[in-house]
C-alpha cells in the first residue's frame, strides 16, 4: 500500500525547463507527463512498449515513457513531441503526408528526430530498423519512410 511518506516534490527537466511534480515510487513517466504535466503529445497505447505511441527522448535516447518509472527520469533531460516545434523532421511528415490518424504520428517523429541526430547519413537498413520500433497501426509506413528520407535530405 502507497504510503505518505513515498510521495515526494523531484524536479523533471522536461523541454529545457524545470518542472516540480510530485511522484510517488509506482507513477510511470507518459501519466506523469499527460496527467501532471499536461503533455499529451505522447500517447498511451499498448501500455507495454510494443506500439511506440508513447515514445519521448530521454537524453537524446527514444525511450518508451509507457515502460519507466518517472523517478527514473530525474537528473536527466525528457524531450517531449512538444519541445520539437518547428523542426525539420516535423516539416517533412507533414510535407510527405507521413501520418493517418495521427496516433502514432509524435513516437515516429522522435525516434526519426534521434536517428537522424545519431546517423544522419543512415541508409535505408537503418531507417527500416530504427521505424521498427513503432507501429503505425493505419499502415502509413511508405509515407512515414519518405517524410524520414526527406528530412534527411533537408538537414544535409
Amino acid at each position: 500500500m502507497l504510503k505518505l511518506e513515498d510521495i515526494k516534490t523531484f524536479t523533471l527537466n522536461v523541454n529545457g525547463e524545470k518542472k516540480s511534480v510530485i511522484l510517488g515510487p509506482t507513477d510511470v513517466l507518459l501519466d506523469v507527463l499527460r496527467d501532471k504535466l499536461g503533455l499529451t503529445g505522447g500517447k498511451p497505447g499498448c501500455e507495454n512498449g510494443d506500439c511506440g505511441a508513447c515514445t519521448v527522448l530521454l537524453d537524446g535516447v527514444p525511450i518508451k515513457s509507457c515502460l519507466m518509472l518517472a523517478v527514473e527520469a530525474v537528473d536527466h533531460e525528457i524531450t517531449t513531441i512538444e519541445g520539437l516545434s518547428n523542426t525539420v523532421v516535423q516539416d517533412a511528415f507533414v510535407n510527405e503526408a507521413g501520418f493517418q490518424c495521427g496516433y502514432c504520428t509524435s513516437g515516429f517523429i522522435l525516434n526519426t528526430f534521434a536517428l537522424l541526430k545519431e546517423q544522419p547519413e543512415a541508409d535505408d537498413a537503418v531507417i527500416t530498423e530504427w521505424l521498427e520500433a513503432n507501429i503505425c497501426r493505419c499502415t502509413g509506413y511508405d509515407d512515414i519512410k519518405n517524410a524520414v528520407k526527406l528530412a534527411q535530405n533537408n538537414l544535409r
